[in-house]
């Protein structure tokens, strides 16, 4: 009874090991545009849920700001009671109402669901080496059912626009994948996390005085 216990606790572990992670898989700065430093940043999220796409605007910006860089979240300054898009003349207007010199923009690209088979497993337990204690006993085999194991990873898109006529310059994109989320806040955590990392490591934002 004690060896089927220790092999229950041992598979409980193994599938609770599928904790969540980001990873970037693209990283690229824009080679011809030399003044990547910016002092007002509008973060703004691309979600059909309002109020996940508040959080985003909210948690990237807290990170962005900084001595010597004002960061907005998108849901402070623009009126978007739906989902739908926002008018391009008005975000103009609050760009420049804002002085907003650079504007970052994360959009959800696709999440993928995988389902895997993990096949079960026999494990065979110490017996008694003598003849008799052999035949008293019954050859104690432990199986493990097989499984189904779902695999989840969310891509998220995120580019980091100069705001300069007429339209803008990009100056750097991402893409990142989050592996078996357990909310919407972890991918929040996880991808704030990578891009405020990346803008740093690029010298887009400073890593000082955070």
């Amino acid at each position: 009874m004690r060896h089927k216990k220790l092999i229950v606790v041992v598979l409980l572990l193994v599938t609770a090991g599928a904790w969540s992670s980001t990873k970037l898989r693209i990283s690229w700065q824009n080679p011809n545009y030399a003044r990547p430093r910016f002092k007002t940043i509008l973060v703004i999220g691309m979600s059909n849920n309002l109020q996940t796409r508040a959080d985003f605007e909210v948690a990237l910006a807290g990170k962005i700001a900084r001595p010597g860089i004002t960061a907005i979240a998108g849901t402070d300054i623009l009126l978007r009671p739906t989902a739908g898009k926002i008018d391009l003349n008005y975000l103009r207007e609050q760009i420049k109402a804002f002085h907003i010199d650079a504007v970052a923009v994360s959009r959800l690209v696709k999440v993928d669901t995988d389902v895997t088979y993990v096949p079960g497993q026999a494990y065979f337990l110490p017996y008694y080496n003598s003849f008799y204690g052999f035949y008293g006993t019954v050859y104690p085999v432990v199986y493990s059912p097989g499984y189904l194991q779902e695999d989840t990873t969310v891509r998220v898109e995120t580019n980091l626009y100069a705001v300069t006529e007429p339209d803008g310059v990009l100056v750097w994109t991402g893409m990142s994948d989050t592996f078996n989320p357990s909310s919407a806040h972890k991918v929040i955590d996880g991808l704030v996390k990578l891009v405020v990392n990346e803008f740093e490591k690029l010298g887009i934002i400073s890593d000082k005085n955070k």
